[in-house]
């Protein structure tokens, strides 16, 4: 019992810190894309033809721009944009130098997402709002958003659970956390309770986030 206890407790001295890691990552990952990729997403809906601010050519130029940067996959990205997170934090090793590509990773997707969820707000609420004389930015802040929140919920939460699994991979070139954890124990060590620990606690974390997300969601739906 007394050597079960010890390996537990090693287990745990292991992994806590890569779980805080990937959990620092993530969040100010998330926070930084969604700050960025919000305002994008925004854009893409007013600029639509027949929409409250129809710029079809900025429109295209955006959409054009967002995709090819969804095109690029992760490790490519993150390895390109080393002078770029160098020169942000200093370092291109680490979970704080891994926040700036999975931010600008997520940054497209989440302007997309922002993107569709707007789009389902019915046409004819935004019609009415603008035959009561609002602007633009009422319109946006007083009906787009908050007609939009429940999606805008889930959307988000999508966006998080795809950066916790980006997370993993920037482990493999010096990210840190629960993927960094998996490669060094896991695979180049042969430590094969350290690999499933990391994937249960991946996967406890995704159901945390999704089952949060999906109540907010109902909550904000019912209001």
């Amino acid at each position: 019992m007394s050597l079960l206890t010890d390996e537990l407790v090693n287990l745990y001295n292991i992994i806590a810190p890569s779980l805080l890691q990937t959990i620092y990552m993530v969040f100010f990952s998330t926070l930084f894309s969604v700050l960025i990729g919000a305002p994008l997403g925004i854009i893409l809906v007013i600029t639509r033809e027949g929409n409250i601010w129809e710029k079809p050519r900025l429109n295209n130029i955006l959409g054009f721009i967002i995709n090819m940067a969804r095109s690029v996959p992760f490790i490519i990205l993150m390895i390109a944009i080393f002078p770029l997170s160098r020169l942000i934090v200093g370092t291109t090793i680490g979970t704080t130098a891994a926040i700036v590509p999975l931010a600008l990773s997520a940054t497209p997707f989440v302007a997309r997402v922002i993107e569709n969820s707007l789009l389902e707000v019915d046409w004819g609420i935004i019609e009415a709002s603008l035959s009561m004389g609002a602007s633009i930015p009422q319109i946006i802040f007083k009906v787009l958003l908050p007609e939009a929140r429940s999606s805008l919920v889930l959307g988000i939460t999508l966006t998080i659970i795809n950066i916790i699994g980006y997370s993993a991979m920037a482990g493999a070139i010096g990210g840190g956390g629960l993927g960094d954890l998996a490669i060094r124990y896991g695979y180049m060590r042969f430590q094969t309770d350290v690999l499933i620990a990391t994937i249960v606690i991946l996967v406890l974390l995704v159901q945390a986030i999704q089952s949060a997300g999906n109540y907010i969601a109902t909550i904000l739906n019912k209001k």
